[in-house]
């Protein structure tokens, strides 16, 4: 397998992450009840299929190398969703689903940001015009999984029993 650089390396996490993300926002989807914030999953979970499809073009340009991002994005998102599998039990509710959203759009954010600081260094225009693209998205993605968790916290009664 080929070796690859920090740049690259850094597509297949944010690539990876972007295939996690859909199916975190479809479990976390199947625990909320507003269809809202349903709606909202949905548009991220579009978002994020988007956002596979634009990496992996990038990643059919990278002479030789397509083959080990790939396998690098598939070891992040399996990676990411164990995570999710640990942290949402059985007994998860709404709550839970966007509180771990809100851990996994903070780490897309960093993860998008780290590859765009990386390739002011490397100046490669197709790198740059796809963070330039996603990370506004995450920064949202961020914003609007925050603003759910709260608002569903806002709705339970502290003093009940999880």
């Amino acid at each position: 397998m080929a070796e690859l650089t920090t740049l690259e390396e850094k597509l297949a996490e944010v690539l990876g992450l972007a295939q996690a993300a859909q199916k975190a926002t479809e479990k976390v989807e199947g625990l909320v009840e507003d269809e809202s914030i349903a709606s909202s999953l949905r548009q991220m979970r579009e978002e994020a299929e988007e956002t596979e499809r634009r990496c992996t073009a990038v990643a059919e340009e990278r002479d030789g190398k397509k083959t080990a991002i790939l396998e690098k994005a598939q070891e992040t998102k399996v990676e990411a969703s164990e995570m999710m599998e640990t942290y949402l039990g059985d007994d998860a509710d709404g709550l839970d689903g966007f509180e771990f959203m809100t851990m996994a759009e903070a780490g897309e954010v960093g993860h998008w940001a780290v590859l765009r600081k990386l390739n002011e260094q490397a100046g490669e225009e197709k790198i740059a015009e796809l963070t330039e693209w996603a990370l506004p998205i995450q920064e949202r993605h961020f914003s609007e999984t925050k603003d759910a968790a709260l608002q569903l916290a806002g709705s339970k009664d502290p003093y009940e029993e999880a």
